[in-house]
């Protein structure tokens, strides 16, 4: 009876305890559920606000480069202040494909470097310049290019200056992001690529690099979607061009769009101010599809390899 008893008793103060518990676990109080309203209005209102921003700058660059979106925008080139962009689509293609081809490797194996070997002095030092190279204006960029590549070297306005300040600015973005990517494959998969005999090479170009290639090619895709949208930069070392490029990378400078948003937008007259816009929908339109391009290029690979949630 008195093991009986005792096992009673002792459930009875578990279930007691438990209810206890339970009682106190689920009880809210006024405070709190106020502030989880608070906090969900938060939430909602940036929401509704940040998509009425969004909408109504695209829409308002619609709606004023509407006129001009016709067959001559891209067939004729810039004329003045008027006619078309085909030069200046050329040029805009022409540096960002440029500058991605110039940065990608280089930025890519800084990453590599970074994610497998970046706790010494040398991976702390490197990862603190890249932040510290972020971190610097974009037209400083252009103005120490236009002293050395145009002024020191000759080169002048050119294709090759533009695109070398571009790469200088794309590098920090493009090593972090693979880094990253890299960082974020689980251990054990290095640690099964050396049970099975591979080296550090093999592991990180062969293995760990396909897992990361989804990641790192979104990091590409934002990368030209920035390099797309500057101006301070050519401005000191791409200069403008109202012909077609001639294949000449220096000595000879080229258009680009952002340059037509820039300065056509203060012309006093409509048909400057439709191609400024129609510059700026151009420019709207590409950097969306390379954001949602990175964004579907990610979600692929993720799912390919079973660890996409959504």
């Amino acid at each position: 009876m008195d093991g009986e008893g005792t096992l009673m008793a002792s459930k009875a103060v578990e279930n007691g305890i438990t209810t206890i518990s339970r009682a106190k676990g689920f009880k809210v109080s006024l405070y709190r559920r106020a502030m989880s309203a608070f906090a969900w209005l938060f939430v909602v209102f940036s929401f509704v606000f940040l998509a009425t921003m969004f909408i109504s700058i695209v829409g308002d660059v619609v709606v004023h480069a509407w006129p001009a979106l016709t067959p001559k925008l891209f067939t004729d080139i810039t004329n003045g202040i008027g006619g078309g962009l085909k030069n200046a689509i050329e040029g805009s293609v022409v540096m960002s494909v440029g500058a991605l081809l110039l940065a990608a490797p280089i930025g890519i194996s800084a990453g590599i470097y970074l994610s497998e070997h970046g706790q010494g002095g040398a991976g702390k030092m490197l990862r603190f310049l890249s932040d510290v190279l972020v971190g610097i204006p974009s037209i400083v960029l252009g103005y120490v290019g236009y002293i050395t590549m145009v002024i020191y070297l000759g080169w002048q306005f050119s294709v090759a200056a533009g695109i070398i300040t571009l790469t200088v600015m794309l590098l920090p973005y493009i090593a972090r992001s693979t880094e990253l990517a890299m960082a974020n494959i689980p251990l054990a998969v290095r640690e099964a690529g050396y049970g099975l005999g591979a080296g550090e090479g093999r592991v990180a170009l062969q293995i760990l690099l396909p897992g990361a290639a989804p990641a790192i090619m979104t990091g590409l895709f934002y990368a030209v979607a920035l390099s797309m949208g500057e101006t301070a930069p050519l401005l000191y070392t791409a200069g403008w061009s109202n012909y077609m490029w001639n294949g000449h990378f220096t000595k000879e400078p080229i258009g680009y769009l952002t340059y037509v948003i820039w300065t056509f937008i203060n012309e006093p007259f409509a048909e400057s101010h439709m191609l400024a816009f129609a510059a700026a929908f151009l420019i709207t339109g590409g950097v969306l599809i390379l954001i949602l391009t990175g964004r579907w290029l990610l979600i692929r690979g993720q799912r390919r390899m079973g660890v996409y949630q959504g």
